[in-house]
């Protein structure tokens, strides 16, 4: 049973990881080429996050699925025999995770805010604040991921197998139960639904006011695609988180086999994952079309 789930395991990242990779990537090239190319996306403080986000997601790929698939796919672990590329891939990927994550909650609060009827509101969704706001992201992750870098070493257990791991274990309770499981897991989640379901509200109320055809299109088009995201986060993201928690107390299951399972499940989770990165950057570039076919 073991063996036959790690072979599956290896199988799946391997092809289906590997094709999340390549979409994914060039669905983020394609996604940076629409929002900067088109000034009416340069011009949406929305939008200016979704280009945040296509940045940091293409590392995301880069620092987390290409590396998950040569150590799970070719059993080729560089972080095991390289102490500066095990502190390095923790740090980036927690950055760059934490920077999309934290991206796609301030688009949809923004786009709650420029929909409201109410000007005072709509002045905090002006794109000089946003950019301010930007750059508190982006430093707040740099600093919060600080502690990966002293706190995961290179750890050898007394069978003689290295791992590449948190050697602090009360920061390793941090990690997953107040990162993983809340800023990264549920709170997000919750953000987004919340400030994503008022914005499709205003959107609704669009009709009733005095609103040029451009913007209110855009702000459908940009509500839209928020909504979809969230959907798409809450049903891949929630696995991860879920099953994060159970590896973290793996030694309270005593059969191999239940062990086996939980860690497939987590490789297959991870994956699936990915696949937000790779669906988000195709729906960006569909609704991109579908916002120039409504205009024109």
């Amino acid at each position: 049973m073991i063996l036959l789930l790690n072979f599956v395991s290896k199988q799946i990242t391997i092809y289906f990881g590997s094709s999340i990779l390549i979409l994914g990537i060039i669905g983020g090239l394609l996604n940076l080429l629409v929002f900067l190319s088109l000034k009416t996306f340069r011009e949406s403080s929305c939008a200016f996050y979704l280009t945040i986000m296509a940045i940091v997601d293409i590392g995301q790929l880069l620092t987390g699925l290409l590396t998950r698939i040569t150590i799970t796919g070719f059993d080729n672990d560089i972080t095991l025999s390289s102490l500066f590329y095990c502190k390095f891939r923790a740090y980036f990927y927690q950055f760059f995770s934490g920077t999309s994550i934290s991206c796609m909650c301030a688009a949809a609060i923004n786009q709650y805010l420029c929909t409201c009827s109410n000007p005072r509101w709509q002045q905090w969704s002006k794109i000089k604040i946003n950019y301010g706001a930007a750059i508190g992201i982006i430093i707040f992750c740099f600093l919060h991921g600080i502690p990966y870098l002293i706190f995961y070493n290179l750890s050898i257990s007394t069978t003689g197998q290295v791992s590449c791991i948190i050697t602090n274990p009360i920061y390793a309770q941090y990690r997953t139960y107040v990162i993983l499981v809340g800023l990264v897991g549920f709170l997000p989640i919750i953000i987004t639904i919340i400030f994503g379901s008022m914005a499709f509200y205003n959107v609704q109320q669009l009709t009733y006011y005095t609103v040029p055809l451009v913007r209110r299109e855009l702000d459908k088009q940009l509500t839209s695609m928020i909504l979809i995201q969230v959907l798409i986060n809450l049903f891949l993201l929630s696995p991860v988180v879920i099953i994060s928690v159970l590896l973290l107390n793996l030694d309270l299951f005593r059969d191999l086999n239940v062990k086996a399972q939980i860690q497939f499940s987590f490789n297959i989770a991870i994956i699936l994952y990915y696949i937000h990165l790779c669906v988000s950057n195709r729906i960006c570039f569909f609704f991109f079309f579908y916002f120039i076919k409504r205009l024109f």
